[in-house]
């Protein structure tokens, strides 16, 4: 499975989102959250935060979202030219 993750990741190594390829840049992303089980990150809303008495399932489902999250603003950070990771950076 790894080998597969890094072939499919080498789409956006070849194409780095450099401000005037986005579309195609965006297309990969998907190809590559999608096969990382990871593209409702950037399709869903952001969960609201469970409450502190939620139960423990809630927690951790919004704990993994939050994590996935984290996966997925540094792959594109990873995948973009260095002028825009400096733009974008404060996002992660």
């Amino acid at each position: 499975m790894a080998n597969n993750n890094l072939s499919l990741r080498s789409l956006l190594e070849k194409e780095k989102l450099n401000g005037i390829n986005f579309l195609d840049w965006f297309r990969n992303l998907r190809i590559v959250l999608k096969q990382e089980r990871k593209e409702y990150v950037i399709e869903e809303p952001v969960p609201d935060e469970p409450a502190t008495n939620a139960p423990r399932a809630d927690k951790d489902k919004f704990k993994k979202y939050f994590e996935d999250m984290l996966d997925v603003s540094c792959l594109m950070l990873a995948t973009m030219t260095p002028e825009l990771q400096k733009q974008y950076d404060d996002m992660r």
